[in-house]
């Protein structure tokens, strides 16, 4: 591949790293608020919000650990 390619994929898969760390932050930041008990719906259970945590953060890591892993083997 030309260098100029691997440099804006390099760019790329970093913008997307710092981003997905920067989203992993404010969701730490404000997991109360996201993830907390909502008055509006009383048919939702510990088991409901545990599971969208679940899928939430899953898809958190592997957006953090493939962006990262792109960038490091882009070098």
């Amino acid at each position: 591949m030309p260098n100029e390619l691997v440099f804006l994929l390099r760019l790329v898969a970093s913008g997307v790293f710092v981003v997905a760390l920067y989203a992993g932050y404010y969701m730490f930041k404000n997991y109360e608020r996201l993830f907390g008990v909502d008055p509006n719906m009383p048919s939702e259970g510990q088991s409901s919000r545990a599971y969208s945590q679940v899928q939430v953060f899953a898809i958190w890591s592997h957006i953090l650990l493939a962006s990262g892993a792109f960038a490091l083997l882009l070098h």
